[in-house]
């Protein structure tokens, strides 16, 4: 049977060149970098190429804006703590509501353990945040505003630029979490205003258990972590070694596709996008037309249950996601379109195709020979059970 695997939002297939580079810092160069012997220097040295090469993906101005973190979710919570440290006249966060649970699982506990005010900024049905909402819930008391680059579900990109514009004029700061958008747009965080950002290696074929959080020169921050002085005191730890060297790799590898393999995604994407729609009646595309990743596309089936679609789509090989990995499991609708107010037919039949540089037309091919069998199979009626059957179940 031939695999198909459209879940890259979740995570990607590690470049076979990352794992090359990775190697020999499992077993030759195996120093640890803080030491001060030539085998530490050694690997000090393979850190800071791979700090330079993820400063170039994001067109960092520094490589020490770089802080090396366990990935996305630490990179983000970094960001909102560290913010809310570093005035204590500003005391309140501004975030969508479409945020990844990584922000919004920590903005519900700051609001229930600390009393923190939260802003969630309301979005339209395409996915796009209400600026004027957002205009209003900036004030004096704004400590840190944190908005995705691009949405985990439906590859809705904000305005970022103007975001960050715009808090800086209240005098906040401004944190995005990028984990989705880094390899997929072209990014100079120099001319923004952005102060933090958060990336995850695991996102643009990287390894696992490894990101980073990009800190601008002069912006106040708070460690999450202490102890030693890795990281400029930043993050504390021993380095993950391999993670971040692997990392470095992938972020290179992203950057030299950028400008190829995007145009080429979004084909794909949209060759599947209309293929669907053609040979299946009641479906919605989730996400906003004019602004959305290339490989992001997010389809509503009406009436029928993602829960299923994915089980048979699974005994076909092809792999796919309701939504974000790190709600997996959860029977609720996901927040993303209940914020979109996806009506309540499409709400519980959305999946969510991510495509990559690994995928191909004959990928695409496989999903629309098969969709429409399995949609027209579960919304067919179950047939009714037989007079014989039911006197059966009558006297059972």
């Amino acid at each position: 049977m031939q695999t198909v695997y459209l879940d890259n939002n979740a995570t990607t297939r590690t470049d076979p060149a990352v794992v090359e580079a990775m190697l020999p810092y499992f077993a030759e160069q195996f120093g640890n970098p803080s030491s001060a012997h030539a085998i530490g220097t050694g690997v000090a040295e393979g850190i800071r190429a791979a700090r330079s090469q993820v400063r170039s993906l994001i067109g960092a101005a520094h490589d020490q804006e770089i802080v090396f973190t366990s990935g996305g979710t630490e990179s983000d919570n970094t960001a909102i703590l560290s913010g809310l440290q570093a005035d204590p006249r500003r005391d309140e966060v501004v975030v969508s509501a479409v945020e990844h649970p990584a922000i919004l699982t920590l903005c519900h506990h700051l609001e229930t353990s600390l009393g923190t005010r939260v802003h969630r900024i309301a979005v339209d049905g395409c996915g796009k945040m209400d600026m004027e909402a957002y205009k209003a819930a900036l004030s004096g008391r704004t400590a840190i505003v944190s908005i995705m680059w691009a949405n985990n579900e439906t590859g809705t990109v904000f305005p970022l630029e103007q975001l960050a514009a715009m808090a800086k004029r209240a005098g906040a700061l401004f944190h995005t979490d990028a984990v989705q958008a880094a390899g997929k747009l072209s990014m100079d965080l120099k001319t923004t205003a952005i102060d933090m950002l958060s990336l995850s290696a695991h996102k643009i074929h990287g390894p696992k258990g490894v990101g980073a959080l990009y800190v601008r020169r002069g912006t106040p921050f708070a460690p999450l972590i202490h102890g030693g002085r890795q990281e400029r005191a930043r993050r504390a730890g021993t380095e993950n070694v391999p993670g971040i060297i692997g990392f470095g790799k992938a972020a290179e590898r992203a950057m030299d596709a950028l400008a190829l393999e995007t145009p080429r995604i979004a084909r794909l994407r949209d060759r599947l996008e209309q293929g669907l729609q053609r040979s299946i009646v009641g479906i919605r595309v989730n996400g906003d037309p004019s602004a959305r990743l290339a490989n992001t596309c997010n389809i509503a089936f009406e009436d029928v249950e993602s829960d299923a679609l994915l089980t048979l789509l699974g005994r076909e090989g092809i792999a796919c996601s309701s939504g974000s990995a790190c709600a997996s499991g959860s029977m609720e609708p996901s927040h993303v379109l209940r914020a979109m107010q996806v009506p309540p037919p499409f709400l519980h039949g959305a999946l969510r195709f991510a495509l990559s540089r690994d995928t191909r037309d004959t990928d695409i091919d496989r999903v629309l020979a098969v969709m429409p069998r399995i949609v027209e199979r579960l919304r067919k009626p179950a047939p009714r059970p037989s007079r014989h059957q039911t006197s059966d179940l009558i006297h059972a």
